[in-house]
């Protein structure tokens, strides 16, 4: 019996790794959307899909900053189109893949970039957290899914969620976010199973911190300041963080590999193994970081939660966050500072 077992496994494996080589994947001319995509690892993405020959859709809440990245790419030649679409709405996330087919005709790729980030210790977090993390981080997903999905189906293209190591691992001071990416990824794997039948590949991608300059407008409560600088320092030292570019290439190959499960970073490999093995282990430990952090004060539940570039003390300025300053100038971060 186990042995029938193990050459039936052995044989399901070999016809998956056939299928895969049977059926190469080449980002040339394919149409990919993706949410999210002004700056930071959307802007990065994008970029390396057009190095490779893809056609862009790319959306945003902010259209100043979508006309920058369209206009970077119209520079270089590139097809694409930029759409403003708040992904928290259904009626604007169907709008904007409806705009996507009507300009190329089609839609092969969905990538789910779009997110939001609070830092605060819990006393400081209120409803309204809870909620525009969901709304955003979730149901963000959901919609733009559900709009692309008889497109994608059609194309048999990819739907790729980037959630997050938060999304496996508590983090603390990240309660609405870790919250909201651990329903993602339960939404991700869910769609996966759902979509397979059909030939969509569904990637879900868990990176661990990554230097895209994106703290500079990651929203901040509780003593402001002290949280800005743990933060930021955290996703620009290269012990603690991955580079966004090396991301996105792991990414991109997933996607195309139609690779289900995708932890990127070494370090969120780890965390993710033992959280697997022993989670009340991780649980304690996180509970033993969370000690390290800024103590509760300063904005409570009923403060709004503001971008960090408001409240940047000395001690996250300069070599500490070198990197993650020139990552937030190069990725549009920083919209008064031209790339590079």
């Amino acid at each position: 019996m186990r042995r029938g077992l193990l050459l039936a496994a052995g044989a399901a494996g070999l016809a998956w790794g056939l299928r895969r080589i049977a059926q190469p994947f080449s980002w040339a001319g394919k149409v990919v959307a993706i949410t999210g995509g002004s700056r930071g690892l959307g802007l990065v993405m994008a970029r390396q899909l057009a190095a490779q020959g893809a056609r862009l859709v790319l959306c945003a809440r902010d259209a100043s900053e979508l006309e920058r990245a369209r206009s970077e790419f119209a520079a270089l030649g590139v097809d694409a189109l930029a759409a403003t679409c708040d992904v928290s709405d259904a009626a604007q996330a169907a709008s904007f893949v409806e705009q996507a087919v009507r300009r190329f005709g089609r839609l092969d790729v969905l990538i789910n970039n779009a997110g939001i980030i609070q830092v605060a210790p819990l006393a400081s977090m209120g409803l309204p957290e809870f909620r525009s993390a969901m709304e955003i981080n979730y149901f963000g997903i959901l919609h733009t899914t559900l709009a692309a999905l008889p497109h994608v189906r059609a194309a048999r293209g990819r739907i790729i969620n980037i959630c997050s190591i938060g999304g496996a691992v508590p983090i603390p001071h990240l309660t609405p976010y870790t919250a909201s990416k651990f329903a993602a990824v339960g939404l991700s794997e869910a769609l996966g199973v759902e979509c397979a039948r059909y030939g969509v590949r569904v990637s879900t991608i868990l990176p661990f911190v990554m230097r895209t300059g994106s703290f500079v407008n990651a929203l901040f409560k509780g003593r402001r300041e002290k949280e800005f600088a743990w933060f930021a320092i955290g996703a620009s030292l290269p012990a603690t963080s991955i580079s966004a570019e090396g991301a996105a290439r792991r990414i991109l190959r997933a996607g195309a590999r139609g690779e289900p499960y995708v932890t990127v970073g070494l370090m969120a490999k780890a965390a993710r193994l033992v959280h697997a093995l022993v989670p009340g282990v991780v649980v304690r430990i996180a509970g033993l970081v969370n000690r390290l952090l800024p103590p509760p004060g300063g904005a409570g539940p009923a403060d709004p939660a503001e971008p960090g570039w408001q409240h940047r003390p000395r001690l996250a300025r300069g070599p500490l966050t070198r990197l993650g300053d020139e990552a937030a100038r190069r990725n549009r971060e920083v919209p008064w500072a031209p790339p590079g």
